[in-house]
């Protein structure tokens, strides 16, 4: 694990916030690997990402639950694509289907697949397949969503020109790299119990930090785009890496 004090350099000097503006801006089409004739997507891609989507499924064991739809969305299925891009893969379910306890069902879903996505590295034409359980009834803000089941865009993107406050989103991720600095601090000092609480508190403040940007102003808000960041230059991997450190630490007993 790569050690907090260098993380600030590592954003500096390879990956700053402004280096990362190009990024964001708009390409004449949409990615040429993945989009073919009449902006389909790959027959090959398409039926790789099906099977991909079903076996993580299978893997959790929900027998009694359907699968709506398969979906890609995110910058791959935009004209923003770009080399930091990944294949957002999102199964859609029914949660009334799996328990009316619908908190602990994200909560389970989300453990799941976040241990999928930790155990495989899965590519396609270079781009890591990142999967994703969603509730079937949730609305996504999305401009891109590509149905895979239907063969269908569900919400097809327009070439436009974006606005992003880069400044803004410099001091917001900033702050939060801040604040998971300060986590780390706690865990150097053996508060291991204080490092995993405040690990857990600040992954859920990351979570209603970017859903609150995503709701007010969409996937080019600066709360968005500042969680980008801090997944793009390893911050939210350095967390839950922390988080699970400071469990093994406070759960241990030393040798005599």
């Amino acid at each position: 694990m790569i050690l907090v004090e260098t993380w600030k350099r590592y954003l500096t000097e390879l990956d700053s916030v402004k280096n990362l503006e190009s990024s964001f801006k708009m390409k004449d089409s949409l990615h040429p690997e993945f989009w073919k004739e009449g902006d389909l997507l790959d027959s090959e891609i398409a039926d790789r990402l099906y099977e991909i989507a079903k076996n993580f499924f299978d893997s959790l064991g929900l027998d009694w639950v359907d699968i709506v739809d398969v979906i890609v969305t995110g910058s791959l299925a935009n004209y923003n694509w770009s080399e930091f891009s990944d294949i957002d893969l999102h199964v859609l379910v029914d949660f009334d289907q799996i328990d009316e306890n619908q908190e602990l069902i994200k909560e389970y879903l989300t453990a799941e697949r976040m241990g999928w996505n930790r155990t495989h590295d899965i590519r396609i034409k270079g781009f890591e397949v990142e999967v994703y359980v969603q509730d079937s009834k949730e609305d996504h803000v999305s401009t891109g969503i590509y149905s895979i089941i239907k063969d269908e865009w569900i919400r097809k993107p327009n070439k436009e020109d974006i606005s992003i406050d880069w400044g803004t989103v410099e001091k917001k991720a900033t702050s939060l790299m801040d604040e998971i600095d300060a986590v780390y601090s706690l865990f150097k000092e053996d508060k291991y119990e204080e490092a995993e609480k405040s690990a857990l508190r600040m992954k859920e403040k990351i979570r209603k930090f970017r859903r609150a940007g995503l709701d007010e102003a969409g996937q080019y808000s600066p709360e968005n785009i500042a969680f980008k960041v801090l997944r793009r230059n390893e911050y939210l991997k350095k967390l839950s890496s922390l988080r699970i450190m400071a469990y093994d630490k406070k759960m241990s007993i030393k040798e005599e």
